[in-house]
C-alpha cells in the first residue's frame, strides 16, 4: 500500500543515472579545497595507513565542509583496511559498533572514525519486519561505498596526499546548486534506515540546500517508520539537529515534513500558540546564536525548552486537581521525563538538568527573607535564572519578576537587601522602593554560582557550560 501510494507521489521512473562505476577526478585548482583546513590528526591517519600499503580517504561531511569553505568540526576517514588491521596501527584505537564495525582512533581528545569501504548491502543481511537493516558488515570497493552512502554531496572522497577529490555521484554539482539529493530509490534507502529521513531535514536547514523533490517526496508517508528506530539512536540524530546552529529551521521542516509525530508530538500544539511559539523560539534563536559565536550549548536547556509547555499544562492540571504548587511541579516534570524519556532515549544528565531549571521557577516568585540567597547558592542557577528571562520575554509571566531577579543577580549586598526590604513591602505602599532596570553587563559580584560568568544578559540557560 505505501509503495503504491509513494509511486504515485513520485509518477514515471527518472532517466537513468550516470554511470558510478568510476569516479569524476578532480584536482586542487577544480575542487579549490584549502589544505589549510584539514586536520592535521586527519592527515595523519590517512597517511599512515597510506605507508602501510593501504587506501585512505577523507570522506563524507568533512569533505562537503572543506568544499563549502568551512573548516570541519569532525573527520571520517574510509579506507579497504579492515577493522582489525586499522586497529594494529595506532596505539590508541577502538573497534566499536554492532550494526557496521567501525574504528575509533584517538589522539589526546581528538577522536577519528575510521571506516572500511562497505560493500553491496547482502540480501541476507539482518533486517527488522520493516526492512531496516540491523547488522550489515560486508566490505567492498570505494566504488560500493559510495553507493551505500546516503546523499551525493557526502560520498566525495578527498586525499590529501595529492589533493585530489573522488566524486562518484555528481557531488560537487549539487554543492554548487545547493540541492540535496539521496543516493539511489529514496523509498529502499529510507525503509533500510529511517533515520536517514531526519539526515535530509538537518541537511536542508543547515546548509539551506532545496530538497529534490524525489528525495523529499516519500518522506511524509515514510514518517511513522521513525518509530521503530532505536531511542538512543533518535536522540543522537535530535541532539545533532538541535546543535546544528539552525535548531528553529530544523523544528520547523521536521514539522513540515510530519517527521515530529512521536519524537516531540506537541510542537504542532507549541507552535501554533502564540506565546509557545515565541518562547521556543526565543529559546532556539539564543542556542543557534551562542553556536555561532563558538560558545558551548546545554542539551537540557534545549530539552527543558521545548516540552516546558508540555510541563506547564500538567502542572496547571494537577494545581486544578488539588496539589500544591511545588509537588504538582514535581509530579508534572515526572510524567513528562518518563514519556519522554522512553521515546528520546534522555540521559539521566540531561533529565536532571531539565528538572532542575523547571523546579526552580516557582522559586523564584518568593522574593523575601533569604529565599533569594539561597537559590542564587542553586549549582543551576544560571540555567534557571536564563529560563525565567525567556518566559518572562515570551510574555508568559510578568517580565518585572526578571528584572528584579537580574538586579539582584547583578547587585552588591546593599541594592540585594533594599531588593528584598522593597518587595516585602504590598505593591503601591509608601514603604517600597521603585526597582531599577537591569544592568547591562553584569557584574557577578556574588561569588555564587559561577558558572554563569559567561555574561548578565545572555538568556541562553548554557553559560553554566562555557
Amino acid at each position: 500500500m505505501i509503495k503504491k501510494l509513494i509511486r504515485k507521489i513520485l509518477g514515471t521512473k527518472s532517466k537513468a543515472e550516470r554511470d558510478t562505476s568510476a569516479p569524476v577526478v578532480l584536482g586542487p585548482d577544480a575542487h579549490g579545497i584549502d589544505p589549510r583546513l584539514l586536520s592535521n590528526n586527519a592527515v595523519r591517519v590517512t597517511s599512515t595507513l597510506q605507508e602501510a600499503g593501504y587506501e585512505a580517504f577523507v570522506v563524507g561531511g568533512a569533505v562537503r565542509d572543506l568544499l563549502l569553505g568551512v573548516k570541519p568540526k569532525d573527520f571520517d576517514i574510509a579506507t579497504n583496511a579492515t577493522p582489525e588491521q586499522v586497529r594494529k596501527l595506532f596505539r590508541r584505537a577502538f573497534i566499536i559498533g554492532k550494526r557496521f564495525q567501525i574504528v575509533h582512533v584517538m589522539f589526546g581528545q581528538d577522536l577519528l572514525e575510521v571506516t572500511t569501504f562497505r560493500g553491496t548491502s547482502s540480501d541476507n543481511a539482518p533486517k527488522d519486519e520493516h526492512g531496516r537493516v540491523l547488522r550489515d558488515n560486508t566490505f567492498g570497493s570505494q566504488a560500493e561505498d559510495a553507493a551505500r552512502r546516503d546523499f551525493t554531496i557526502n560520498a566525495m572522497y578527498y586525499n590529501p596526499a595529492n589533493q585530489q577529490v573522488l566524486d562518484y555521484h555528481g557531488g560537487i554539482a549539487d554543492i554548487r546548486a545547493k540541492t540535496l539529493r539521496i543516493i539511489g530509490q529514496p523509498e529502499n534507502r529510507y525503509r533500510e534506515d529511517p533515520v536517514r529521513m531526519l539526515r535530509v531535514v538537518r541537511f536542508a536547514a543547515k546548509l539551506k540546500f532545496e530538497i529534490e523533490p524525489h528525495t523529499g517526496a516519500p518522506i511524509k508517508v515514510m514518517a511513522p517508520l521513525i518509530n521503530n528506530v532505536p531511542a538512543a539512536r533518535i536522540f543522537d540524530e535530535m541532539l545533532k539537529l538541535l546543535m546544528s546552529g539552525h535548531a528553529l529551521a530544523c523544528l520547523q521542516q521536521l514539522r513540515a515534513q510530519g517527521l515530529h509525530h512521536g519524537l516531540l508530538p506537541l510542537l504542532d500544539v507549541v507552535l501554533e500558540q502564540p506565546l509557545g511559539a515565541k518562547f521556543v523560539t526565543l529559546a532556539l534563536d539564543s542556542t543557534d546564536a551562542r553556536i555561532h559565536a563558538g560558545k558551548t550549548a546545554s542539551p537540557g536547556f534545549l530539552f527543558a525548552s521545548l516540552l516546558w509547555h508540555q510541563v506547564l499544562e500538567k502542572w496547571e492540571a494537577y494545581r486544578a486537581s488539588g496539589e500544591q504548587t511545588i509537588p504538582a511541579l514535581h509530579l508534572a516534570a515526572d510524567d513528562v521525563l518518563e514519556s519522554q524519556t522512553e521515546k528520546l532515549a534522555l540521559q539521566r544528565k540531561i533529565g536532571s538538568d531539565m528538572r532542575d531549571i523547571w523546579a526552580m521557577q516557582p522559586r523564584f516568585e518568593r522574593r523575601v527573607g533569604k529565599a533569594p540567597y539561597k537559590l542564587l547558592e542553586h549549582l543551576r542557577f544560571r540555567a534557571g535564572y536564563d529560563f525565567l528571562l525567556l518566559r518572562c520575554a515570551s510574555g508568559e509571566i510578568d517580565a518585572e519578576i526578571g528584572e528584579w531577579w537580574t538586579a539582584f543577580y547583578e547587585g552588591d549586598e546593599a541594592e540585594r537587601e533594599q531588593l528584598i526590604t522593597a518587595a516585602s513591602q504590598p505593591a503601591g505602599s509608601a514603604g517600597a522602593k521603585r526597582k531599577r532596570g537591569p544592568r547591562r553587563g553584569g557584574r557577578n559580584r556574588s561569588g555564587k554560582g559561577g558558572e554563569g560568568a559567561d555574561s548578565g544578559g545572555d538568556a541562553g540557560g548554557h553559560g553554566e557550560h562555557d
